[in-house]
């Protein structure tokens, strides 16, 4: 019965960690995050200021996962390279074991100011202002990390539950065991940070032998990496890269710490004491500290080879279209400002993609050769993607805007939608292309050059309207308008020419219909190009 308590006690003490340490950090994060998104989002190709932001982060918000996380959302929306996440994931590393130095405090009798944190930090609760509520919670937080740790400790006073657990250490002393109790338990409760300050606890107080905890410590640094790979979870190829990478670089540092430390224990053990003065607490916690800055420094000159490794292990789908988008998220949506922003440039994206498209369709229909062929298609299935996926995020971020924000973005229902019937057309004159070759029909020098002069004006067309969504030049709205007009007059006079060449016999009929079907078409890309400059104009969805 005694045991059952004690277990009940170490549970209860776990949780209530745990409960603390979530309330530190989401309460870090609201006075800090968005400062810190910021600041992640700044990283340069500075690896060594890539490592010092993701330590300084995570130090701050007190917690590895999230700054992970974030680190795995910015490379899923393209703002980040792999290489730019690996140094930031490497610095939150470092940065987690500030949590280690803090629960090594335990070691000192705190527990009454323990509660007292607690309870100020309950009674700022009830403050409206939400600044001090946020404060409240760092503090609430704290106070309970600290009760936790006192009640961890409190189940091990027994000495009928201390010989309990010691005995089943005894029979689990091999380090490969070790290491994966390790991984397991923090895995199981998704905190390194609650799983370091157990093995703090049960090592003070003699229920774990001291060699055991230093391969449960190293066992946790990889089943942390569980939070990452479950965010990695609907995300496109280099995110899940990033959360392999996450993975790679602590099983690396591990299997190097575990022959190290494996082979020279008893000499590490007598280091650590001698400078501690065989306090355990603050030697485990310098453990961790040692394990996580000497990884980052071995594998730091290698960020490129991680890299390499990530992406021959989890290669690109074929015929995968996910990876098109760029810059949307749906985490983005608990920051609407941030995600209109980024609907924004992901519209752009898909305009630029269709304008490609477009101008390798003009190409084939010209040439014949069908070396574009390929990319068309991919194109087109890539358009199509993005235009599903725009959408829903749109109706998604709908309800989250206002004002003027609110009517931008029910323009740009609009806009999507006419850029991906753009994009059909290109495809459209892919085909044709492709037909007409089977058929061996091509059309007069004549007929080209008058293709040539419409196509050439829905081209400057197009670089006009993309101009207008991306910097906002609506002087150039008259232009657009003008060349819209010509396109209409171009269709009008090449169509009479047409009909004239057909009476005099100088065209056939199979190869007319082809001509005047393709004209139609550019002259429908056209009306669809004046749409997005207007729609972008007009808020109110209201087009030319």
């Amino acid at each position: 019965m005694v045991i059952f308590n004690s277990i009940l006690a170490l549970l209860a003490g776990v949780g209530v960690f745990i409960v603390g340490m979530n309330m530190l950090s989401q309460s870090l994060q609201k006075v800090a995050g968005s400062g810190m998104k910021r600041l992640i989002g700044k990283i340069t190709t500075n690896r060594f200021a890539g490592v010092g932001i993701g330590a300084l982060v995570t130090g701050i918000i007190q917690s590895s996962a999230a700054t992970t996380v974030m680190a795995i959302g910015f490379v899923n929306v393209g703002t980040m390279t792999l290489s730019q996440a690996t140094s930031v994931i490497m610095g939150a590393n470092i940065g987690t074991t500030v949590t280690g130095l803090l629960v090594s405090l335990s070691s000192f009798d705190v527990g009454i100011y323990a509660s007292v944190l607690a309870f100020i930090g309950v009674m700022l609760q009830f403050i409206k202002n939400d600044k001090a509520k946020n404060i409240g919670g760092i503090i609430c937080g704290l106070g309970l990390i600290f009760i936790g740790l006192d009640l961890m400790s409190g189940s091990f006073n027994n000495d009928e539950i201390k010989s309990f657990i010691q005995n089943i250490f005894s029979n689990i002393d091999f380090p490969l065991l070790l290491l994966l109790l390790g991984i397991i338990f923090t895995a199981l409760m998704q905190s390194s940070s609650a799983m370091t300050g157990l093995v703090i606890i049960m090592v003070a107080s003699n229920a774990m032998p001291f060699k055991s905890g230093l391969f449960v410590i190293l066992g946790a640094n990889i089943g942390t990496c569980i939070t990452a790979l479950i965010a990695t979870i609907g995300t496109n190829i280099n995110a899940k890269r990033t959360g392999f990478i996450h993975l790679l670089f602590n099983v690396i540092g591990v299997l190097i710490f575990t022959i190290i430390v494996w082979c020279f224990s008893d000499s590490i053990i007598n280091i650590l004491n001698t400078i501690f003065g065989n306090n355990y607490s603050i030697e485990i916690a310098v453990f961790h500290i040692v394990f996580n800055v000497t990884t980052t420094l071995l594998l730091l000159p290698f960020i490129k080879y991680l890299v390499k490794i990530a992406q021959f292990v989890i290669k690109d789908k074929k015929n995968d279209v996910s990876n098109v988008i760029k810059y949307i998220d749906n985490r983005l949506l608990m920051t609407p400002p941030i995600a209109f922003e980024q609907v924004k440039k992901e519209i752009i994206n898909m305009a630029i993609l269709s304008h490609e498209n477009y101008k390798m369709a003009v190409e084939e229909l010209f040439s014949q050769d069908d070396k574009n062929v390929g990319k068309i298609n991919k194109h087109e299935d890539e358009i199509d993607y993005m235009n599903s996926e725009i959408t829903k995020f749109l109706i998604k971020l709908s309800p989250l805007l206002n004002g003027q924000n609110e009517k931008i973005l029910g323009s740009y229902f609009h806009v999507v939608n006419d850029i991906e019937r753009i994009g059909d057309y290109a495809q459209n004159f892919s085909e044709f292309s492709i037909k007409m070759k089977n058929d061996n029909l091509k059309f007069s020098n004549v007929a080209l050059n008058e293709l040539k002069q419409m196509c050439d004006n829905v081209e400057e067309m197009y670089s006009i309207a993309i101009d207008i969504l991306s910097n906002g030049k609506f002087e150039e709205l008259d232009r657009l308008s003008k060349l819209e007009e010509m396109t209409d007059e171009y269709k009008e006079k090449f169509s009479a020419k047409h009909f004239e060449r057909l009476s005099q016999e100088n065209c056939s009929m199979e190869l007319g219909a082809y001509y005047i079907t393709i004209i139609s078409q550019i002259e429908r890309v056209g009306d669809h190009i004046v749409n997005i400059g207007f729609s972008t104009k007009n808020p109110t969805g209201d087009q030319k």
